[in-house]
């Protein structure tokens, strides 16, 4: 039986050293995790950040060149835009129609000429309203 002791002494003692070192390597790979994972957050943060300041410029160059072809767009649409005004122009001239100008100083005429008139209007304007009653009233009479 001293043999059966001795054996049984020895496997708790071996259970006990592996249960040991499963422990410590179970500490072990806390720490590791612990200070991996502190190297790997930092290192993520510097990928990120670098992806990130690519990534704005990236979206920058493509705001920049959006503007631009924003500006030639509207710059083609002006100029579009003018040369249509110009022939349309052209063409009004060409059949006489008189322009917004010509229209606006012959309108001016136009009221200063009647303001030189009205006057003589209204000395004959008596006048004319007792022919038409005596024309009027000779008509009835007939």
């Amino acid at each position: 039986m001293a043999k059966t002791q001795k054996i049984d002494m020895k496997i708790p003692t071996e259970l006990r050293e592996s249960v040991h070192k499963v422990w410590l390597a179970g500490l072990g790979a806390l720490s590791t995790a612990e200070e991996e994972g502190s190297k790997l957050f930092n290192t993520l943060v510097d990928k990120g950040e670098t992806f990130e300041a690519r990534g704005k410029k990236v979206f920058d160059d493509a705001k920049d060149r959006v503007l631009s072809a924003r500006e030639r767009a509207e710059k083609r649409w002006k100029k579009v835009g003018d040369e249509i005004d110009d022939r349309v122009s052209a063409t009004i001239e060409r059949l006489g129609v008189p322009t917004r100008d010509e229209i606006q100083k012959l309108t001016k005429r136009v009221e200063e000429l009647n303001k030189k008139i009205e006057p003589m209007v209204d000395k004959k304007a008596p006048a004319r309203t007792t022919k038409k009653a005596t024309s009027t009233k000779t008509a009835k009479s007939a």
